[in-house]
């Protein structure tokens, strides 16, 4: 029998969406938008004629140069409800430029899990977006694949090695190097590889994580030179020896193979707003798993260019932000001037008891109870020595009692609420936030980290559970107590911790919102990211493959007759 299909109705871009409103935008070429900060055409390589690469030998000319200021925007715990920390970091670096003042904007490359997955894209919204957001959003100039095959190029090596007579004895059941891929799919956490005989190498228990939450990827994010890089791959601990030695990835004579796969992607990616500011858009790695914030080389190359700098770091500050300035400014010597931290009125009636599908209707006492999420961001913040000022994403729901409600419980903190509107007039609508931030980045920087390098690891552990979450207890299986032992004993213990949680709470249990206190923090497991420079502690229940929703966001995602993408936001 002969079947025959139809093919399915051609779908267009529907005219509201983020998509739209970036496609309404003609871009401007990428060396006009480089020259805006001074950037010669032979400093940039060009992707097409509206995205752009630094070069390395270009960026070693800027390190004399004296620093712009550093501003960076997090957020409340996030909410299916929404916040727009993307959207708010794009406005106000819009704002800025606005006013006159030479801008750029660092952020980091979306990852084709959370595209393809609940998020969708991230590149921000409304009239506040990156563009050419859908390349951006999709394999943009190749970054997170070239990561991806350098990790798998060194997972492939380790297990060759292993076949071709394992000189370095290594123990098969404690290699700790897993293969990964950049998309959601939970099948794969864990695997058997080397099935099918002698052939195909030994069987072993493997697994996947997704690219984002390699150390390849923080280690991208981390490294400020090209040699750094290379020295940081060849520390990195793939497993040990049957003697229990620790084995480096620089053992197995690879690192100059996955150097040459990153070398073009470590230069730092160049592209504009739709108001034209010059925006750096470079790495990726996930703030609930790894260390949340864009790659230094962009934000050092940023700063020596721009006298405003304005970066975000993921999810709520109790992860992105904190990691970010016990991380990435630690090893960078960054000091930001400034910290935005964005909320809105649905999000805070979320934390405030509210379900999503409630959310439509004026709620004050849920508006109150919420916003103790956003206090406790706040205070948290202050921790760190930053002055620190609200940006309240308004949405056309929000009353005017309710933006009272929130701006009155801030005050009593002495903390400025701004209402932007930045996703509908994009950096028109945050012109007060701008000029505050400003103002605020015009007095020295006070900021330092929240525990010294000496404090030993457990003692990181709880200060942030203690300090951050609000945790009244932290509990250690035995396998992470006896790792955090053996960590110390190698000399790991100066090392940074880079806490693995839950985005959703504060606390390891995602349904607990708002700011609860007094939780216990269980830490389940601890692994240690020596390239990277500092050590994991995997809290709770969360993962480092994620999976797909119920209804991902790949389903409603097409390409019109024109060519044309949509159903990326």
């Amino acid at each position: 029998m002969h079947m025959t299909s139809a093919l399915p109705p051609a779908r267009h871009l529907d005219p509201s969406s983020d998509a739209a409103i970036a496609g309404s935008v003609t871009p401007l070429p990428i060396e006009d938008v480089a020259a805006r900060l001074g950037i010669p055409a032979d400093g940039l390589y060009r992707y097409g004629p509206y995205k752009g690469k630094l070069a390395h030998d270009y960026i070693r000319t800027l390190e004399p140069r004296a620093n712009g200021k550093l501003i960076l925007v997090t957020a409340i715990s996030p909410t299916p409800a929404g916040e727009g920390k993307t959207t708010t970091t794009i406005g106000l670096g819009d704002a800025l430029a606005r006013l006159g003042e030479k801008t750029a904007i660092c952020l980091r490359e979306p990852s084709l899990g959370p595209v393809f997955g609940a998020k969708g894209g991230a590149t921000g919204g409304g009239r506040a977006q990156i563009i050419p957001m859908q390349d951006i959003n999709l394999h943009f100039t190749g970054d997170l694949h070239a990561i991806s095959a350098a990790h798998n190029l060194l997972a492939a090596l380790i297990d060759n090695h292993i076949y071709w007579g394992n000189a370095l004895d290594l123990d098969a059941r404690r290699i700790s190097w897993r293969r990964v891929v950049d998309l959601n799919d939970r099948a794969l956490r864990q695997v058997i590889v080397g099935l099918g005989g002698p052939a195909n190498g030994f069987p072993r228990e493997d697994g996947f994580d997704i690219t984002v939450a390699s150390e390849v990827m923080a280690i991208f994010c981390l490294a400020r030179t090209l040699e750094e890089l290379e020295a940081r791959l060849s520390r990195m601990v793939v497993g040990q020896a049957r003697d229990r030695r620790m084995v480096a990835a620089g053992e197995l004579k690879g690192i100059g193979a996955m150097l040459a796969l990153l070398r073009d992607a470590f230069q730092p990616n160049l592209v504009q707003t739709m108001e034209h500011t010059p925006a750096f858009v470079h790495g990726g790695p996930f703030a609930n798993i790894a260390h949340g914030c864009n790659s230094v080389i962009a934000t050092r190359a940023a700063l020596k260019l721009a006298d405003y700098v304005v970066t975000e770091a993921g999810f709520g500050a109790d992860l992105g932000a904190e990691k970010f300035l016990d991380i990435k400014c630690r090893q960078a010597g960054l000091a930001p001037d400034a910290a935005v931290v964005v909320a809105t009125v649905r999000a805070l009636k979320m934390h405030g008891g509210v379900p999503v599908k409630q959310l439509g209707g004026e709620n004050l006492e849920a508006v109150r109870l919420g916003t103790a999420n956003l206090l406790r961001h706040v205070e948290n913040m202050r921790k760190f020595g930053l002055p620190v000022v609200v940006a309240l994403n308004r949405f056309l729901t929000d009353t005017p009692a309710e933006i009272d409600a929130v701006t009155a419980a801030l005050s009593q903190m002495g903390v400025r609420v701004h209402v932007c509107a930045h996703w509908a007039e994009g950096g028109a609508g945050a012109l007060a936030l701008a000029e505050d931030v400003r103002a605020m980045c015009a007095k020295p920087s006070s900021f330092h980290t929240l525990y010294p390098d000496a404090m030993p690891l457990k003692e990181k552990i709880e200060t942030i559970a203690r300090e951050i979450y609000r945790a009244g207890e932290v509990t250690f299986t035995g396998a992470a107590t006896a790792r955090l032992k053996e960590l110390e004993a190698a000399g790991f213990g100066h090392l940074p911790v880079c806490m693995a949680k839950t985005q959703y709470s504060f606390s390891a249990d995602p349904t607990l919102r708002g700011a609860p206190e007094g939780h216990v923090l269980p830490v389940r497991e601890v692994r240690l990211s020596a390239g990277a420079g500092f050590v994991v502690a995997l809290t709770g229940d969360v993962m480092t493959m994620p999976g797909l929703p119920s209804v991902p966001a790949a389903e409603g995602m097409f390409v019109d007759p024109e060519g044309v993408i949509g159903g990326l936001s």
